[in-house]
C-alpha cells in the first residue's frame, strides 16, 4: 500500500522536475573552460621558461632535476614606456651550498629596441646581511638554506637591486637539466668562439670561430674557465654568446608564436625552471621579451676589475662603473655601449 502510494507520489511530480540537460550542459561547459584557463597558464609559464632559458646560457656542474615552484602570482601588464629589469640565475647544484654560478640581469628599453643581456660576474665581492663582504654568488646559498630556491633566488635579487640601484621586476632559476634539454629541443645553437677552449672536464674542443652545440656540448663549453686568457670573465662571456645563439634560434623558428611546439616543451624545461612573475603577467612578459628580441642582443658584463689585495674576487671599476650604472638607471644604455664599445661581448 505505501509502495503505491509512494510511486503515485512521484508520477505526479515527476513532470514539474527540471530537464537535467541545461544543468549537464553547463557544467560541461564550466569544465572546458576550467581546462582552457589550467591550459593557458602552462603554457604561459613555459613561454616565460623558453624566453628565460633563450636570453641567457647558464654554467651548471651537475644535474638535480628540482621540482617547479612559483615565486609568485601572475597580473598586469608592464605600463607602456617603461623598462623592464629581468634577473637570471643559473644554479651550480654540486654540492649542498647551491651557490648562483651565473647572474645575468636582462635589460629591456621602454622602447623595446632590444636586448641587453649585462653579465655580473659571480665572484663580486658584495656587502653580506649580516655584515662583512662576500662574493654574490654566496648570497643564494645563504638564501636557499636547505633547499629553498625561492628563498635563495629572493636574496640574490635583493643583493642585485642594492649594487644596481634598478628595481628587478621579474627573473628565473634555471639549472642543468633546462639548459641541455633546450638546446637539444631548438637542434642545437649556434655559438661563435673568438677563441678555441679545450674542456678540462671531457677534453672536448672547441674550435674558434662559429659552431653548432648539442645540449651536451653547451653544458660543457659553459663550465670551462681554466686555461681561458680571463677565466671567470671570459667563461661569463661564453655564457652570453651561448645565449644570444640561443635567442636567435628560436626567433628565427618561430617557437614562440607557434602553439603545438611551445605546448611540447611544457614537460621538458617547465621542471627545471623557478619563476618569478613580480607584479607582471607571463605573457606580457613573454610578449615584452618577444618584441625586444627581434634584433640581436647586446651582451655586455658589468665594469669590474680583480681585487688583488685580497685574492679573492672582483669588485666595481671605479673608472666606469658610475657612468654605467647611470645610464642603465636612466634606461640609456645604447648611448653608453655606443661610448664603450670595448665593453660590448662579440656575439659572431
Amino acid at each position: 500500500m505505501i509502495e503505491d502510494e509512494l510511486r503515485a507520489a512521484f508520477a505526479r511530480y515527476e513532470a514539474l522536475t527540471p530537464s537535467t540537460g541545461p544543468v549537464r550542459a553547463a557544467i560541461d561547459r564550466a569544465v572546458a573552460r576550467r581546462r582552457r584557463r589550467r591550459r593557458r597558464v602552462r603554457l604561459a609559464g613555459t613561454a616565460l621558461a623558453v624566453a628565460a632559458v633563450a636570453l641567457v646560457g647558464f654554467t651548471v656542474v651537475a644535474p638535480r632535476p628540482p621540482q617547479p615552484t612559483p615565486l609568485a602570482t601572475a597580473a598586469p601588464s608592464p605600463p607602456p614606456g617603461t623598462a623592464l629589469n629581468v634577473l637570471l640565475l643559473g644554479l651550480d647544484q654540486a654540492d649542498a651550498s647551491r651557490r648562483a654560478d651565473s647572474i645575468v640581469l636582462v635589460h629591456v628599453p621602454a622602447d623595446r629596441s632590444r636586448l641587453y643581456l649585462v653579465s655580473i660576474p659571480r665572484d663580486l665581492l658584495v656587502p653580506m646581511p649580516e655584515g662583512g663582504t662576500d662574493k654574490l654568488s654566496a648570497t643564494f646559498a645563504l638564501g636557499a638554506g636547505s633547499g629553498d630556491l625561492a628563498a635563495g633566488y629572493r636574496a640574490t635579487r635583493q643583493a642585485v637591486t642594492r649594487l644596481t640601484g634598478v628595481p628587478v621586476d621579474a627573473g628565473a632559476v634555471l639549472t642543468y637539466q633546462a639548459t641541455r634539454t633546450l638546446t637539444d629541443a631548438v637542434g642545437g645553437v649556434p655559438v661563435c668562439l673568438p677563441a678555441a677552449v679545450r674542456s678540462v672536464h671531457t677534453d672536448r674542443r672547441f674550435p674558434a670561430g662559429c659552431q653548432r652545440l648539442d645540449g651536451a656540448q653547451a653544458v660543457d663549453l659553459l663550465r670551462q674557465r681554466y686555461g681561458l686568457r680571463e677565466a671567470v670573465l671570459d667563461r661569463e662571456r661564453n655564457a652570453l654568446r651561448y645565449a644570444a645563439g640561443l635567442l636567435r634560434q628560436i626567433r628565427e623558428q618561430g617557437i614562440t608564436s607557434d602553439p603545438v611546439r611551445l605546448g611540447r616543451l611544457v614537460g621538458q624545461v617547465g621542471p627545471a625552471l623557478t619563476t618569478d612573475t613580480g607584479d607582471l603577467s607571463l605573457p606580457a612578459l613573454l610578449s615584452v621579451a618577444v618584441r625586444a628580441g627581434t634584433a640581436d642582443p647586446v651582451a655586455l658584463g658589468l665594469p669590474v676589475r680583480y681585487q688583488e689585495w685580497t685574492a679573492r674576487g672582483f669588485e666595481p671599476d671605479p673608472t666606469l662603473v658610475d657612468g654605467f650604472l647611470d645610464a642603465l638607471r636612466g634606461d640609456r644604455l645604447a648611448g653608453w655601449t655606443a661610448a664603450h664599445p670595448a665593453q660590448v661581448v662579440s656575439l659572431r
